[in-house]
């Protein structure tokens, strides 16, 4: 695609290329009405296409064309006729009062209602609303401003337009700005073969079904009584058992709703949600609803099914948090507590400094010396070097994990089976630190890949230097652990790694170090990576900071 200074058209573009895009991989799937329009879309004239263009790019559906004004496209009414044979824009359509109020400013709306004085200069909010019970009636935009010149236009397929970005993205979150950023560099991605099976839609019954997902969210959102959406989305789990994808996102969303129906204290609504939920989490959730709706009985028959075959470090220790509490409930006796290994405990105390700072940086600069530099990496460092290392497992393009040229991951990233789809290409690459060639392949990659967006990699946080010390510093068999752990659960353990890492390159060692300031207290997911090192012999320190008593 042509950089954006070079071309005043990039956006028509693009636009183009996406129908073209739709019309390859996705042709078998499109409606008669989707056909049509990219079809007449090339036959109309230049600048009544950037026109188009430039409306579906602009937010909301009404415009003026004296807002319209672009050196490429020229006159907007001469541009707009094409559009409005087909069908696609309308000119002057009927609009309500307070759509007349978005559109004109304060002084057009004094001159089209001929406010007396003392409205005229009241805020534009109190003008709409001592006007709106006597204007109730919509009515075209020259009849509500008769002595404007202006033209007033809406676009009506815009929906149509929506549909086709959703068959090209994959979602509504993405939008046409991904061009522009790519286009400026702001942005790269990573260049994968797209299969024809590589589609994320597969029957146009899969759209039909994506797009009523989004209808359930959208209430959702809107606060309508979440047990209407839940019928609707037991119905919609019938059409979704042959595409995981869309499942995935089904599941996520009653989810969503069991955890807005447990905040309500509606137990029972909520216990029943989240029981019929396969999406992560929610068997546990279903057994702490359970206790909270005092029935320890169930809830602890349920605990101990779970513990048999728990989903994940983090159900494990949400079930072994209520166990305790759900077998004292029951009267039965104390169970022993398994010993954990010890981590290092490191307290300081340090005068509050006079400018501005934050825990982590003050404990960073108090313990770094010169032959033992100390960094904040938080969630950065050990993902930055598994996704350096998996670069060629993560983007392998396997059906339903890349659609389109934008992906800054694969779908399918946090599907339970993402690891298991590509489970030789991970056994390739952890081999690596095994046989010592991970050095060469991580630099490889670094060099290779540099900037190109990752749901692992940091760029801006990996340069060369905190690279080399690493791969210095680091044993392979603790890299091993990291990485084995980050695949067992990408969701839960992408995050809660320490704060800081300190490295004595001379002595190619190192230490993970968690910083807690005064009243705050390890998250449950620091707990866990916390354990996990020391289980496994992983230097992790935990530093308690209090502030000095002032002089």
């Amino acid at each position: 695609m042509s950089r954006i200074l070079d071309n005043p058209l990039y956006y028509l573009e693009n636009f183009q290329g996406v129908l073209h895009w739709i019309s390859t991989r996705y042709g078998d799937l499109l409606s008669e009405e989707e056909q049509q329009f990219i079809g007449h879309f090339d036959t109309l004239p230049q600048a009544s296409r950037a026109l188009f263009v430039r409306l579906v790019m602009r937010k909301g559906c009404l415009f003026r064309a004296s807002k319209l004004q672009y050196a490429e496209i020229g006159d907007p009414r001469a541009a707009a006729l094409p559009l409005l044979d087909a069908g696609w824009v309308q000119q002057d359509p009927v609009i309500t009062i307070d759509e007349v109020f978005e559109l004109l400013l304060k002084t057009e709306v004094a001159q089209a209602f001929a406010l007396g004085a003392s409205l005229k200069a009241a805020r534009k909010a109190d003008q709409l609303a001592a006007l709106r019970e006597q204007y109730s009636e919509p009515r075209c935009f020259s009849a509500w401003h008769p002595a404007s010149s202006d033209v007033l236009y809406r676009i009506d397929n815009q929906p149509l337009c929506d549909r086709l970005r959703l068959i090209y993205f994959g979602n509504y979150h993405q939008d046409w700005s991904e061009f522009v950023l790519a286009d400026l560099g702001i942005y790269q991605y990573e260049k994968v073969e797209f299969s024809a099976q590589s589609r994320g839609f597969g029957t146009r019954q899969d759209i039909e079904h994506y797009e009523a997902l989004h209808q359930c969210r959208e209430r959702f959102n809107e606060a309508e009584a979440p047990q209407a959406i839940l019928e609707q989305l037991t119905g919609l789990a019938a059409s979704d058992a042959h595409n995981a994808w869309l499942a995935g996102r089904r599941e996520k969303l009653q989810y969503q709703i069991a955890q807005h129906l447990e905040k309500s204290q509606d137990w029972l609504a909520a216990y029943r949600a989240y029981a019929d939920c396969r999406y992560p989490g929610a068997r546990g959730r279903a057994i702490r609803v359970l206790e909270k709706d005092e029935q320890p009985q169930l809830a602890y028959a349920q605990l101990q099914v779970a513990m048999q075959a728990p989903e994940s470090e983090a159900e494990r220790q949400l079930l072994l948090r209520m166990a305790p509490r759900l077998r004292r409930k029951l009267g039965h006796a104390r169970e022993q507590k398994a010993a954990s290994a010890a981590v290092e405990r490191i307290d300081l105390q340090l005068p509050l400094p006079a400018d501005a700072w934050y825990v982590e940086g003050v404990v960073q600069q108090h313990l770094a010396q010169d032959d033992a530099p100390v960094y904040y990496v938080e969630n950065t460092l050990i993902n930055s070097l598994f996704g350096l290392l998996c670069w060629p497992a993560i983007f392998k393009a396997i059906p339903g994990a890349f659609f389109h040229p934008f992906h800054r991951g694969p779908s399918d990233l946090h599907s339970a089976d993402f690891s298991l789809r590509r489970a030789s290409e991970f056994a390739a690459c952890l081999a690596e630190l095994d046989n010592g060639s991970y050095h060469a392949s991580m630099r490889a990659t670094y060099a290779a890949k540099a900037g190109i967006t990752s749901p692992f990699v940091s760029w801006q946080v990996l340069d060369e230097d905190l690279l080399e010390l690493a791969l210095a510093c680091m044993p392979a068999a603790h890299l091993k652990k990291s990485f084995e752990r980050i695949l067992a659960d990408i969701r839960n353990n992408r995050n809660g790694f320490p704060d800081l890492i300190q490295f004595w390159p001379r002595e190619k060692r190192y230490r993970m170090i968690e910083v807690k300031g005064p009243g705050d207290r390890l998250q449950d997911n620091q707990q866990r990576w916390i354990a996990y090192c020391a289980e496994h012999a992983m230097p992790v320190s935990v530093c308690y900071l209090q502030w000095s008593p002032a002089p």
